[in-house]
């Protein structure tokens, strides 16, 4: 059997190397030398190139290198009776987890400020309250959210979550739609977006958005640059609504050398470094989900295309 393998970004030598190692005999195919389009029947992808996959006739299913499908959903190519199976592995949420805790501790703890009072020398106290005291708000509770939150829980902080559709999660507040969107942001002191990007959640976190927030609550974004409209996200932050912000992704990235983002001084910059594929790991899980197939059983992590998780 043969599998497309399409990624600027993922190493192709580890994912060889794991890959062939649970499936001796898959036959790796690269671009631009595919070979003949009909022997390939599984497809594992970033960003590949618009309405390639539809030129492949047997293609079985399509599988995500990232938890993020809207890479494929902007094809209008995109073969329609093809499962899409997105990245669901340990390595990916403990990593996005990580990321989300250390975001959520430095603003708990003033560390942005720290930063600056080192730099001219002050020596200022600021106290934060106790964890218990303070609510962190999740947009998004998936596998990823739903991991944060209760790390998050542990560590004492008072965590609320919002999903579009109604979700339960033990110990968790949580809230749904855009009926209780309001009443989920208006006690968030630390808005942390691990939202899927789809048409109803583009530019949502907007200036009607940071408006329901109390003042000086903070952004960490580390889901999709797609859901922050920039200037409103600049706006709230030198009007001091918001205290500052901590953002992974961007809608253009890598993020241009003249983006005001980059000398911001309330605005934290990483690149898109919050998680990251591990082919040791993650290639289990697509060996399995091709092994599944092969034996007629269910595919795991399906995604509703149309409803873009």
């Amino acid at each position: 059997m043969a599998l497309l393998f399409i990624s600027e970004t993922d190493r192709l030598d580890l994912w060889r190397k794991y890959l062939l190692a649970e499936i001796p005999d898959l036959d790796m195919r690269l671009l631009p030398e595919i070979g003949n389009k009909e022997d390939i029947e599984y497809a594992l992808v970033w960003r590949p190139p618009a309405g390639l996959l539809k030129t492949l006739p047997n293609l079985k299913v399509i599988f995500s290198l990232g938890a993020g499908i809207d890479h494929l959903a902007s094809d209008p190519d995109l073969p329609e009776n093809v499962p899409v199976v997105r990245m669901v592995d340990s390595s990916l949420t403990s990593g996005m987890t990580e990321y989300v805790v250390m975001s959520v501790l430095n603003h708990h703890k003033n560390m942005r400020l720290y930063r600056e009072q080192q730099s001219r020398k002050e020596w200022t106290l600021h106290e934060p309250p106790v964890t218990w005291d303070r609510r962190v708000g999740i947009m998004g509770m998936g596998v990823l959210g739903s991991d944060v939150a209760g790390k998050l829980s542990y560590l004492g902080f008072d965590v609320a979550g919002w999903s579009r559709t109604h979700r339960e999660r033990p110990g968790i507040k949580t809230y749904a739609g855009t009926d209780q969107l309001e009443d989920f942001l208006k006690t968030t002191e630390i808005l942390v977006c691990l939202l899927p990007l789809t048409d109803e959640t583009e530019d949502i976190l907007n200036k009607d958005l940071f408006a329901m927030l109390p003042k000086e609550a903070s952004i960490i974004n580390a889901a999709r640059g797609g859901h922050l409209v920039e200037e409103d996200l600049i706006e709230a932050l030198d009007s001091e609504h918001l205290s500052e912000a901590t953002l992974d992704v961007f809608k253009s990235e890598p993020l241009d050398q003249h983006h005001p983002f980059w000398e911001h001084p309330k605005i934290t910059i990483t690149p898109h470094a919050a998680s990251t594929t591990h082919p040791s790991s993650s290639a289990r899980n697509v060996a399995d989900g091709i092994k599944r197939f092969e034996s007629g059983d269910d595919l795991l992590n399906i995604v509703d295309m149309k409803r873009g998780y």
